[in-house]
């Protein structure tokens, strides 16, 4: 398998919101992403953005009735679907309590608070903890306890 484009993670997710604008700047002092490129539609939203938490990338942008389809696909957020999330992100990061203090303090709803699951002795153990956004996504954090 030849790597990915150089700057590129294998895998990356989109996101899509009803107000990326908002979603942004939240996205980052709740949850820590940095903002690596941010490109403004003609009407105040958001054509396309790359986040970043270390070598994690997911793309945020606009959503919703009104906005045009890509690739014949209407997209939405859970906020315009009752809350119905079809799929979640998970990240890694290094302190899943202070994480969890962090996006907390930012308005984020935790749906999970954290938690060591222990797979067995042949596997691995993992503290975790589940948090809505703003707009009703699932976020996954895992801090690995053991390998």
């Amino acid at each position: 398998m030849k790597p990915p484009p150089a700057g590129w993670p294998r895998l990356s997710s989109a996101i899509f919101y009803n107000r990326a604008a908002l979603a942004i700047p939240w996205l980052c002092e709740a949850f820590g992403f940095e903002v690596q490129l941010r490109v403004d539609g003609e009407h105040g939203d958001i054509a396309h953005s790359q986040l970043v938490f270390g070598e994690a990338l997911v793309m945020v942008s606009e959503g919703g009735e009104g906005r045009p389809q890509r690739f014949g696909v209407p997209l939405r957020s859970p906020q315009a679907l009752g809350g119905a999330n079809t799929q979640s992100v998970m990240i890694y990061v290094d302190d899943a309590d202070a994480h969890c203090q962090r996006a907390r303090q930012a308005g984020a709803r935790i749906v999970h608070e954290p938690k060591v699951e222990d797979y067995g002795a042949g596997y691995w153990a993992d503290k975790s903890y589940g948090a809505l956004d703003l707009e009703g996504h699932l976020w996954w954090f895992v801090e690995r306890v053991r390998g």
